[in-house]
């Protein structure tokens, strides 16, 4: 039997502030919000967010974060066309996603934007499929 991830979980800055990001900007259903501590309604994975500053406490040890636009991972969401690609990165720009790279036709076939949320994490939004 292999391993299988089952969440993804974020720890920020700023719950109240995150949660309304992947509600309202992203689109995500918020399943449940208790202390400090959300999780949102979502297929395949669990994905919740963490207030960083309880992090301590719990683990015993204060962990360190990135500062700016954190590179060392990414959320990705698969889209199924090129166009909707340059779409979806509007409208999370115009909702309050910051821009990090714009539309663009990568050399491995696909095209990819990514955005960060309020912590600086990067969303891309990409497809494999120019046809429509």
């Amino acid at each position: 039997m292999g391993v299988r991830f089952n969440m993804i979980g974020l720890f920020v800055n700023d719950l109240q502030k995150t949660i309304a990001f992947y509600r309202d900007v992203i689109g995500i259903e918020v399943k449940q919000i208790d202390g400090p501590y959300a999780e949102f309604k979502h297929d395949g994975i669990g994905f919740a967010v963490f207030e960083r500053a309880k992090v301590p406490e719990w683990l015993g040890v204060t962990p360190a974060y990135p500062a700016g636009l954190n590179g060392t991972f990414e959320l990705a969401i698969d889209l199924p066309h090129f166009k909707d690609v340059d779409r979806e990165f509007d409208r999370l720009v115009k909702a309050g996603a910051k821009p990090v790279m714009e539309p663009k036709d990568m050399p491995w076939g696909q095209r990819s934007s990514v955005v960060a949320d309020p912590d600086g994490n990067f969303i891309e939004i990409g497809s494999f499929n120019s046809e429509e």
